[in-house]
């Protein structure tokens, strides 16, 4: 089989300085989030019935034993032996409740088989508490799943498509209690999705601009933020002049390679060092055949087997690239593609620029 490789060149993303309509950085938006408002996930147990024989066999214990616990809260007792379960089966109840998500909204939640139902197709979730990590309930599921594939068949004549195991309520889950969020109040903490020091001083910097000296990067990842006294009493409409405050963040000279799937990803900023790139094959070819050697008429040999070994040797003439002071990664992409490298041959060369010294970025191979 053919490796099929894939380069892609980050480069030429960013607008020209002074360019027409060229945007002046990221909205803080993007990159900053207020410490303390933060997604909480939930979790919980339940059952989903319905299926069409295609519940939990006899050998899941627990959602036997979870439905008659059921029917025994409904005043009815039945005996966990004593029952089939085809059409039942236990599931995993999972979702995200959102910051400041107030009782009665409605959030999505996601139903996974834990037994060995082999589809949940047709089910319906019955109501299902959620759990926070302080095991709280924190909203309630029930109702019937959307799932993105199915099984059909039997026996050797099975077709499953997708994944028939897993499925989807679309705001299935009501909330009953309050998401645990952070109180806005005098001083505010912006954090950085990827802590950078020289991002963070714009970051400060950027607020300073707008509402004077409010803003000081405490490290890489965080900044705090005093509350001017014209926003005392409206810190949503602060939270939100910050938000849309634009910033250019520091990148890392960087070039990620995957050898597994031949895949080169370099940044613009990626700078080469002057140096001179000689590449050339040299393939040997070692063919063996077998000729059969028949002895004379009347003789009293043998027929034998002869091996015949050719020996073929093949140079390709080298391939030279010359780089100058403050070569940048495009020109050494467009250069080693001019003299017929293929990706893997570039990831090579680029391993070998990092020994030399002549790579200024961090090569990080995945």
């Amino acid at each position: 089989m053919r490796a099929v490789f894939t380069l892609f060149l980050i480069a030429g993303l960013l607008p020209a300085p002074g360019a027409a309509g060229a945007a002046t950085g990221i909205r803080l938006k993007e990159i900053v989030s207020l410490e303390g408002v933060r997604d909480n996930q939930l979790m919980g147990y339940g059952l989903v019935v319905g299926l069409a024989g295609t519940g939990d066999r006899r050998q899941t214990l627990f959602s036997a034993q979870s439905l008659t616990n059921l029917l025994e809260r409904m005043g009815l007792t039945v005996s966990p032996t004593a029952i089939q379960v085809k059409n039942t089966a236990a599931v995993m109840v999972t979702s995200t409740l959102p910051p400041y998500a107030q009782p009665g909204s409605r959030i999505d939640c996601v139903i996974a088989a834990i037994g060995d139902a082999p589809s949940l197709q047709g089910g319906i979730l019955l109501m299902t508490g959620l759990k926070g990590p302080d095991g709280q309930v924190y909203a309630v599921a029930q109702g019937p799943m959307v799932l993105g594939g199915f099984i059909a068949g039997s026996g050797a004549s099975t077709q499953i498509t997708n994944h028939p195991t897993v499925g989807r309520i679309p705001n299935g889950a009501i909330v009953e209690r309050g998401a645990p969020s952070a109180v806005l109040g005098g001083q505010l903490h912006l954090q950085l999705s990827r802590a950078d020091f020289t991002t963070a001083a714009r970051v400060a910097d950027a607020v300073n601009r707008k509402f004077g000296e409010v803003a000081h990067a405490d490290n890489a990842a965080l900044i705090s933020v005093n509350l001017p006294p014209q926003f005392q009493k409206n810190v949503t409409q602060f939270v939100s002049e910050v938000e849309n405050l634009t910033v250019e963040p520091d990148r890392d000279a960087a070039i990620v390679v995957n050898e597994r799937t031949g895949t080169i990803v370099m940044g613009k900023d990626v700078r080469i060092a002057p140096v001179a790139i000689m590449q050339g094959n040299l393939t040997v070819e070692v063919q063996t055949t077998f000729a059969v050697s028949q002895p004379n008429a009347l003789s009293q040999g043998t027929t034998q087997t002869v091996p015949q070994t050719n020996v073929n040797v093949k140079q390709e003439q080298s391939r030279n690239v010359l780089l100058k002071e403050g070569a940048t990664v495009e020109e050494l992409v467009r250069a080693l593609t001019a003299v017929g490298s293929s990706p893997r041959d570039i990831i090579s060369i680029l391993q070998n620029l990092k020994d030399a010294g002549a790579l200024d970025a961090e090569l990080k191979v995945i």
